[in-house]
């Protein structure tokens, strides 16, 4: 059975936890708690030596590390292309918006979040918190034009690199975002909400 170690108040693991229940795959969950810094142990710096959640145990001794590469190896299971796109001009849209994912968006979008969320927004954090508004809003802009025109991120129809902007985008609010100027991104996040076998966070 495969199993997970991670957050599931984290969005890159809520990633994984999203698409394992779509796929209607199971798994086990092991709650790793950050704040206590379960992820520097050395039993799971033995799982992934970069010390980030989550991971993928697949087999006994084979873990997978960073949540989109998860996502691509789920999804991309040699019988459907439900998730993961059939072609290779899509599949490479795909990654190309996962990356900007994980490149100009989670970045920000996540990291303001945790210091609002998971770190009670302390004053000594306001300058940094303050700095990752700019680029957020530029990531989140840059999705607002291409779902102006667009349902989905790739392949036209939903797939993992929905999954990927979903995750820290429909909490940005948590970290101060202000959605409301995104009407696109909230109708898009809508069709998200909509697609089979969706669960939420937590």
């Amino acid at each position: 059975m495969l199993r997970v170690y991670g957050d599931v108040f984290s969005g890159n693991c809520y990633k994984v936890k999203l698409l394992l229940h779509q796929l209607g795959l199971e798994h086990e969950w092991r709650n790793i708690d950050i704040l206590k810094r379960e992820s520097r142990t050395p039993e799971f710096l033995a799982l992934n030596s970069n010390g980030r959640i989550p991971v993928l145990q697949i087999a006994p001794d084979m873990h997978l590390a960073e949540s989109n590469a998860i996502l691509q190896y789920l999804a991309n299971d040699g019988q459907s292309d439900r998730l993961w796109p059939g072609g290779r001009a899509d599949q490479a849209r795909a990654l190309q918006w996962m990356f900007f994912e994980q490149y100009s968006h989670e970045p920000y979008v996540a990291t303001a979040r945790y210091i609002v969320r998971y770190l009670g927004r302390p004053p000594e954090q306001e300058e940094r918190l303050q700095d990752k508004f700019g680029p957020g809003y530029a990531a989140l802009s840059v999705m607002e034009k291409h779902l102006e025109a667009n349902a989905f991120f790739a392949a036209g129809r939903y797939t993992v690199a929905d999954i990927a902007l979903y995750a820290y985008t429909h909490v940005a609010h948590e970290g101060g975002f202000d959605l409301a100027r995104f009407p696109a991104v909230n109708a898009w996040m809508e069709r998200v909400r909509g697609q089979p076998r969706h669960i939420g966070m937590g």
